[in-house]
């Protein structure tokens, strides 16, 4: 009589991937059982040390091109008031053809191994949406993108482009920091009858808030990089020292209260 063993592996950072696998079988061998689950273990070594080399990648380019910026000496000052020794403007990659085809391939691929093949590929304005595009054609897929806030003239659009009820949807994004604001997109797409399957996005600061908050919206959020990969690569690249990276990893504990 036939039996199934479903065998989950839950792999990256929280709990943003599973993968499950499905083994149909008679009279399976205990040897036979350990190869299975041998293979499965050798996949998630494989794709994490792959998501591993993808995000020192995507540090080391942004960096190069100073995408980001390192500053301890003169910290940033974000819009929320924050003091920060860290500034990111992802755009910049547009500039930069090597960079930022490198970067749509990787979306591309994350995409088909983390959501499959969406509908819709949506960006968030006004960072994501040439990344949303580029990813879009190279999947010959639709594109939209969603405003801030409604336009305050014309049809008063929140929603650019052609979109329909029921249709899946992945939104990328250039930048995460505490997530609410990309998380208004979703919830703007969702409000349009859309399934938002999930999220991509460059580089996120990995704030505890924005972990919380993609949670409670139920949106599961992939990035390239993020920001302890970033002060790895700032290290082995010597952007920075062994000092400099206790400081810049303090800063992620507390950043309302950096420098103040």
């Amino acid at each position: 009589m036939k039996s199934e063993i479903i065998l989950g592996v839950i792999f990256s950072e929280g709990f943003e991937n599973v993968i499950v696998v499905s083994l149909l079988f008679t009279t399976y061998s205990l040897h036979a059982k350990f190869i299975c689950l041998s293979f499965i273990l050798t996949l998630y070594i494989c794709r994490m040390k792959k998501n591993n080399e993808i995000a020192l990648k995507t540090a080391e380019y942004l960096l190069q091109i100073k995408a980001i910026k390192l500053n301890l000496q003169k910290p940033f000052t974000w819009a929320s008031g924050w003091k920060s020794p860290i500034y990111c403007d992802n755009r910049k990659t547009l500039s930069y053809p090597k960079i930022r085809t490198y970067i749509r391939q990787q979306f591309v691929d994350m995409i088909h191994d983390e959501f499959g093949i969406p509908e819709v590929i949506a960006g968030v304005a006004t960072g994501a949406i040439a990344q949303g595009a580029l990813v879009a054609q190279d999947m010959g897929l639709p594109f939209v993108y969603v405003r801030s806030a409604p336009k305050d003239h014309g049809l008063t659009n929140l929603i650019e482009g052609v979109i329909e009820k029921g249709q899946s949807v992945v939104v990328i994004e250039d930048l995460i920091s505490t997530g609410s604001s990309s998380l208004k997109a979703v919830e703007a797409l969702r409000e349009a009858g859309c399934d938002v399957k999930g999220m991509a996005a460059i580089f996120t600061y990995g704030f505890p808030k924005a972990e919380e908050n993609f949670t409670k919206a139920k949106c599961k959020l992939i990035t390239l990089s993020d920001y302890s990969s970033l002060l790895q690569q700032a290290c082995n690249s010597n952007f920075i020292n062994d000092s400099d990276m206790e400081r810049l990893a303090s800063w992620r504990e507390a950043p309302e209260k950096w420098g103040v």
